[in-house]
Formats: structure tokens, C-alpha cells, sequence
């Protein structure tokens, strides 16, 4: 008599999965029963892709197999194992590049950077969606003039989803705008972790080329949270010349950089690199330190991506909505537009010569 998935799922009642008084077929770690003629194999789902426990169960199937369905049965060999997050539905499965803009500590322009890359790269031609990750103080929606503006909604498969908001060929999204812009957000990590989820996962962002993140000053649950979310392509560090922004901006590379984390560094950004008066395009002067972002970048061995020049029309387009790069100063366009360059390239030679990023999987004790 042929073996049918039933007979596969009854020998393997069983087998208990350790720790537990239930079997594993009626946990559903049994999936995908596959039979050809005396040959079987089917699909293990574990909780976590290292769960000491698989090689102890996988070999208790075999034995359930073979006892129960015959000696002659082909089973040796022939079990898969998977967590169950790799059957998970991908998270921006439409988004090619997702890149996470930090900084070791605030005040150093990372908001007005991001702003003005993301609006470089739409410029190109490029799909470019920007999340405004700093749940306590965002400010992208003072930066893109929308600070009124209020997202619509739309209902997916009875899925109550977001649409961005949408200037300068930017799509954006933040979390100012669900709140007074007068009111200070009071937080616990696990509510300003949930928030940034649902930037993510709850938005209709469609085809996008690149979803920059605007990221929190330093290292938190929020960069954290990110990660464990959607595999970011890599991280960009925005810091400053003097060396109290640089001992942070070097905790920021540790981090992305570090075992249970590793996402690819695309490089570092000197802001506010030097002083330019607008009636002397042609002066520079230091007033944060000479060229310590690339120092830094040399010693770390990441690329310096560009050096923005603290220049008054960069404050005044940030703060009238109207992001410097699409401004008439020369100075400022030249910057972002050579940042813009640089980004794309590395994100382009980090895709060639990596394999993609995955969703870390950090676990606290």
C-alpha cells in the first residue's frame, strides 16, 4: 500500500519536541510532506534557525520513520530545517536599498543631511521613499515645509495601510506627523520601537530605489528595532570635525560594524566641514576643526563621502522647507549633489561584491 502524508504524520506524533509535552506535529513543525514511492522527506520549523535541540529531533524522526512506516523507507537524508522566519512574508519587498542615516550624538546635521540626499537622489531619477526614525524629536516635516500635512489612508487585503506623503519626488514619512508639534513625546523603548514598525511595515511605499531612515542620535533600541525589521543595505555616519563628535560617530561605525549586528558601513559624511561666507565663496574657514571626518574615515577605513560646508543658506532652506540642494547656491548644490554620487556608488560596489544583508536577530538577556 502507497505511504500516504497521514502515515508520515501519525509515526511522528512521537517525537517531542524537547522541553515541551506536545509532539511536533501538533506544534506544525511538520510541514511541506513530500512522497515518492518509498522515498519521504518533508520540512522541520523550528522557532530559531540555531535551536540546539535540531540535530536531537531530526534524528528522533528518522528513527519514528523507519519504525513505523518500514526499515525500507528512504527518510535518511531527506529532512529540511528552517525557522519560522524564513517563511515569514518579506517585509519592502518592493525596496531595493535601505539605508540607515546615524550619528554618534545630535547636533550635527544628520536630519539636514539625509533631507538633502534624499532629494539628490530623486533628482537622479532615482524612487526615493525617507523615514523619519527620530521618534523624539522629528524633523523632517519642518524640513520638506509639511508640517501641517496629515498621511491618508487606504485599506489593502483588510489591512489598514499609510500613504506617504509626497514632495521634491520624495516620499516620506514621520512620526510628527500623528502628533502636536508643541507636545514632547514621553516614551519607553518598546512604544518608540512600535512606532518605527509601523513606518515601516504599515505604509504603501511601492517601488523605491532607496529608503534612507533617518535615524536617532546614537545607539539605542531604535537602531536596533530597524535591523531586526528589514535587512538594511548599509548604514552612512554624519559627524563633525571636532573630536567630541568623532569619539561618538566612532561608537556609531562599532556598532554597525559588530558581530551580532554587521551592516555594511557605505561610509562616513563630514558636516558643517568648514565655513563659507556666502559674499566669499571662495574662504574657507575652520571653525569646527580641519578635515577630522576624514581622519577618521582613513583610520576606520571606511569612504569619506563628502564634506558639506556649513553655509547659512543650508540652516534657512532647512528651516523654510525648501532642502538646500534645490536651492540657487552653488556652493551647497555642489556638496549634495558630489554626496549623491558618492552614495550611489558605494551602495553599487557594496551590492556587487556583498551578498545582501539579513534581518539581524539580537536577543537580550
Amino acid at each position: 500500500m502507497a505511504i500516504q502524508p497521514k502515515d508520515i504524520k501519525d509515526a511522528l506524533r512521537s517525537v517531542k519536541m524537547p522541553g515541551s509535552d506536545q509532539n511536533i506535529v501538533d506544534l506544525d513543525m511538520v510541514q511541506e510532506i513530500r512522497i515518492t514511492g518509498k522515498k519521504v522527506s518533508f520540512t522541520l520549523v523550528f522557532q530559531r534557525s540555531n535551536d540546539p535541540s535540531i540535530p536531537f529531533v531530526r534524528s528522533q524522526c528518522v528513527q519514528a520513520i523507519l519504525k513505523n512506516i518500514g526499515m525500507d523507507t528512504e527518510i535518511a537524508g531527506n529532512i529540511s530545517v528552517r525557522s519560522v522566519h524564513d517563511t515569514e512574508r518579506p517585509v519592502l519587498p518592493e525596496v531595493k536599498n535601505i539605508i540607515a542615516i546615524a550619528s554618534g550624538k545630535g547636533g550635527v546635521g544628520k536630519s539636514t543631511v539625509a533631507v538633502n540626499l534624499a532629494v539628490a537622489l530623486a533628482q537622479t531619477g532615482a524612487s526615493v521613499g525617507l523615514i523619519d526614525a527620530d521618534i523624539f524629536g522629528p524633523s523632517v516635516p519642518i524640513m520638506f515645509g509639511e508640517k501641517q500635512s496629515k498621511p491618508k489612508g487606504k485599506k489593502v487585503e483588510n489591512r489598514d495601510m499609510i500613504l506617504p506623503i509626497e514632495k521634491y519626488g520624495v516620499k516620506i514619512l514621520s512620526i510628527g506627523f500623528f502628533i502636536n508639534p508643541d507636545d514632547a513625546l514621553v516614551w519607553r523603548g518598546p512604544m518608540a520601537s512600535n512606532a518605527l514598525k509601523q513606518l515601516i511595515t504599515e505604509v504603501l511605499w511601492g517601488p523605491i530605489d532607496y529608503l534612507l531612515v533617518d535615524l536617532p542620535p546614537g545607539t539605542s533600541d531604535i537602531h536596533l528595532t530597524l535591523m531586526q525589521t528589514v535587512p538594511v543595505t548599509g548604514a552612512i555616519i554624519v559627524t563633525t570635525p571636532q573630536d567630541v563628535a568623532l569619539a561618538d560617530a566612532a561608537k556609531g561605525i562599532s556598532m554597525f560594524r559588530g558581530k551580532n549586528v554587521d551592516v555594511p558601513v557605505l561610509g562616513l559624511v563630514e558636516n558643517m566641514a568648514w565655513f563659507t561666507p556666502k559674499e566669499l565663496p571662495d574662504n574657507k574657514y575652520y571653525i569646527f576643526g580641519k578635515e577630522g571626518g576624514k581622519k577618521m574615515a582613513e583610520k576606520a577605513g571606511v569612504p569619506l563621502l563628502g564634506q558639506i560646508p556649513l553655509v547659512q543658506g543650508i540652516r534657512e532652506g532647512g528651516d523654510e522647507g525648501k532642502p538646500a540642494v534645490i536651492s540657487d547656491d552653488t556652493i551647497t548644490q555642489k556638496a549634495f549633489n558630489e554626496l549623491c554620487s558618492s552614495v550611489i556608488n558605494s551602495v553599487n560596489k557594496r551590492n556587487e561584491k556583498q551578498a545582501p544583508t539579513r534581518k539581524i536577530n539580537v536577543s537580550r538577556k
